[in-house]
């Protein structure tokens, strides 16, 4: 256990209760065990991800060590996982997450999991563009090379999956409130075309499309879809390829309009099975708490016939399973 440092006192800059939170941390941390209870209280669902980077400056400043290198040596497992990820930036989580599915891929010399997959798709679709272009930062920061790059030198990676993945991390979409409803009409039917026609979810268009266009557009595109053609693209993306690019494509709009209908999804696939398949479980839980987690909750419910919370308790133990419920919060 790292020695214990003298207290400074905290900068007027970090709010009293930052401060506050790092004391106490600290004191959960100190001695001859640690307070795990404390530190989900602390740092579970009630802290945004603006007041955990306001406690980690705190505590940097007040016991002159990241409170990131401390969770990590007092934590174990995927309790530790699950809890260093929640308190991390969220661009340097989404940097470390893609690197971590890469690198997991890589290693296999084979064709990239769905799971790894969808973490890519996650970082570069369920947010904000800005927030992908912090990540993209934060991963040149962290790892010395850029994202991009490091998805298209993936050996794990074949195109047309490669081409569909750097399109989407290297994109930089337009956070406008504006749409083209022409531009609606027209991209519904070119993405029919390739879909359903051609059977090719995986043409320049469709990634063209998908890579590029802002969010609000892309909804009024899909609804418009489904107004001409009678189902969702998502519906259709299903129906015609069974490709392990269709499931991406597919994820990859959801994530980009209806981000709960993939992570519903992904939290079930993680649960399912003769065993948990706790990154993904990590990964999405965490992530969708960031995202927005009342309407996965809503999703899961009505999709799957039980909720989160009861899947959770059936699959996992101890203060990983706290944890987890905390960020999943309470639920009917």
């Amino acid at each position: 256990m790292a020695p214990v440092a003298a207290a400074a006192v905290p900068n007027s800059a970090h709010s009293s209760a930052a401060a506050a939170d790092a004391e106490s941390i600290r004191r959960a941390v100190q001695g001859w065990g640690t307070d795990e209870h404390a530190l989900i209280e602390i740092l579970g669902g009630r802290r945004t991800a603006a007041q955990r980077a306001e406690i980690r400056r705190a505590y940097a400043e007040l016991y002159r060590e990241s409170l990131l290198d401390r969770l990590r040596s007092e934590l174990s497992g995927d309790f530790r996982n699950a809890m260093v990820l929640w308190a991390m930036d969220p661009a340097e989580r989404g940097a470390r997450l893609a690197n971590a599915a890469l690198v997991a891929a890589a290693g296999k010399w084979s064709a990239m999991s769905d799971q790894h997959a969808w973490a890519l798709a996650e970082v570069a679709c369920a947010s904000s563009p800005d927030h992908l272009v912090a990540v993209r930062r934060a991963y040149r920061s962290v790892f010395g090379s850029s994202l991009e790059e490091d998805v298209a030198a993936c050996p794990a990676l074949q195109d047309p999956l490669r081409k569909l993945l750097v399109s989407l991390v290297r994109s930089y979409r337009c956070d406008t409130e504006i749409v083209d409803g022409d531009v609606a009409g027209m991209e519904a039917a070119l993405l029919a075309e390739a879909i359903r026609k051609r059977r090719q979810p995986h043409g320049d268009e469709v990634i063209r499309i998908v890579s590029t266009r802002s969010k609000r557009q892309l909804r009024a595109t899909f609804q418009r879809y489904q107004q001409d053609h009678g189902t969702g693209i998502d519906e259709d993306i299903a129906k015609h390829s069974s490709s392990q690019f269709a499931k991406i494509l597919r994820s990859a709009v959801w994530c980009l309009t209806s981000p709960e209908k993939h992570f519903a999804e992904a939290i079930r696939y993680s649960i399912l099975g003769f065993g948990t398949d706790e990154d993904t479980l990590t990964r999405t839980i965490v992530s969708g708490a960031e995202i927005g987690m009342d309407k996965i909750k809503e999703e899961y419910k009505a999709r799957f016939k039980t909720t989160v919370t009861s899947d959770v308790v059936g699959d996992t133990s101890g203060y990983y399973k706290d944890f987890l419920l905390t960020l999943v919060g309470s639920e009917d």
